[in-house]
């Protein structure tokens, strides 16, 4: 059984079905009954049209469903309806049911749910896994967005920057459970590529490929930013020889490619900065003026206070401490991670005493167990380099 085909041919089989004027949720779960049947039979029966078979039969399961609640004349109005035996339909729905599936009257919390089971082809079990949340929760969010989307149409506009700011959540789960959602983040924002092309849709399609060049130059790096304890390597520490050249190349091609039509996005720039990171053979040789560059224009796209902080750090570098302490001393102290930057520049700067209680400060208040591992770390080094 090739469960990645199963995978992608969801969301088409879906599309085909709310085409047809199915409401999302009844046709959602007709496809999941007919991929559960497909997994009984394809083994020892499989079709030569996999995706035609999943249309029919998820059709069929829908018919089955309303035969129970709708009437007579409503029946044989929908059996009319059914399509006489032939080639598949050919239009490719996964790009609308991309925008549907992130629909702004949904939370993001839902929305990347709802993502990974309708076009990512996830179970149930699998998501609430990944986000180490029980079935039951995961199942009920599921349902409360198959419900607020129930009528949505696709002539309804979607929003692309919604799509890949969802995309983009997914793929900072990083890994957990039996599934990778960064694997999977990359290979849908593939799949929403190719459909934009095959729509011959141009405005936003810099920005997904820009998320893409993103996504593959962070994935590129994993293999060396934990230690075998599960300890976090600093970027400036990393093995950069168990870099994936290969993603980094690709990434850096995409980028180039996007860049060249001069309509730049904050997921382009922030791709520019992961390739400069990338670029450099040595953490001594990164081009931190080029960076620093790059987060101007990244904080004149976002406005973002978070791309302030980062911006700080990275006049550190090109600049020096102090500069990179003035900058700092604008942004908001209450930002996640202010006081890892804080301390992380006075260090540089020579004030290790100020540093270490910054960095037992900040380990306090991380975000996750990692996090707080490696930033104690770092203030018990400092301490015992003041008392030797």
């Amino acid at each position: 059984m090739d469960e990645m085909l199963l995978r992608e041919l969801t969301p088409a089989v879906i599309g085909i079905l709310v085409r047809r004027g199915v409401d999302f949720a009844t046709a959602e779960d007709a496809v999941q009954e007919a991929l559960i049947q497909a997994v009984l039979t394809w083994p020892d029966r499989p079709p030569s049209d996999p995706k035609g078979w999943l249309v029919t039969v998820a059709w069929r399961k829908f018919l089955d469903a309303h035969r129970s609640e709708a009437s007579r004349r409503n029946r044989e109005r929908l059996l009319d309806l059914e399509p006489a035996p032939g080639p598949t339909e050919t239009a490719d729905d996964t790009l609308h049911l991309f925008f549907l599936c992130a629909h702004p009257s949904l939370t993001p919390a839902s929305a990347v749910a709802i993502t990974l089971r309708a076009v990512g082809g996830l179970t149930t079990r699998q998501i609430a896994q990944a986000y180490l949340v029980p079935e039951a929760t995961m199942a009920q969010r599921i349902s409360r967005a198959k419900r607020t989307v129930r009528d949505v149409r696709f002539d309804q506009p979607g929003d692309l920057a919604t799509v890949l700011r969802v995309l983009y959540l997914v793929f900072n789960e990083g890994y957990t459970g039996d599934v990778d959602l960064s694997a999977e983040a990359i290979r849908l924002t593939r799949q929403l590529a190719g459909s934009s092309r095959s729509r011959g849709t141009v405005v936003g399609d810099e920005e997904i490929v820009g998320l893409l060049a993103l996504m593959l130059l962070h994935h590129a790096r994993r293999a060396a930013r934990t230690r075998p304890d599960g300890s976090l390597v600093p970027l400036a520490e990393q093995d950069r020889s168990l870099w994936n050249t290969e993603l980094i190349a690709e990434g850096v091609d995409i980028l180039q490619a996007a860049l060249a039509h001069d309509r730049l996005g904050e997921f382009q720039a922030q791709a520019a900065i992961a390739a400069l990171h990338a670029d450099a053979p040595r953490a001594e040789e990164t081009d931190w003026v080029q960076i620093v560059g790059w987060y101007d224009e990244l904080l004149r796209l976002t406005g973002s206070p978070v791309v302030q902080l980062n911006r700080a750090v990275a006049i550190g570098e090109a600049d020096g401490p102090v500069a990179g302490l003035a900058a700092l001393a604008v942004v908001n102290p209450d930002l996640p991670r202010y006081i890892a930057a804080s301390a992380y520049l006075h260090e540089k700067a020579g004030d290790l005493l100020i540093a270490a209680q910054l960095y037992a400060d900040a380990a306090r208040s991380a975000p996750n167990l990692a996090e707080r591992h490696h930033l104690t770390r770092q203030a018990a080094r400092i301490s015992q380099a003041l008392r030797e």
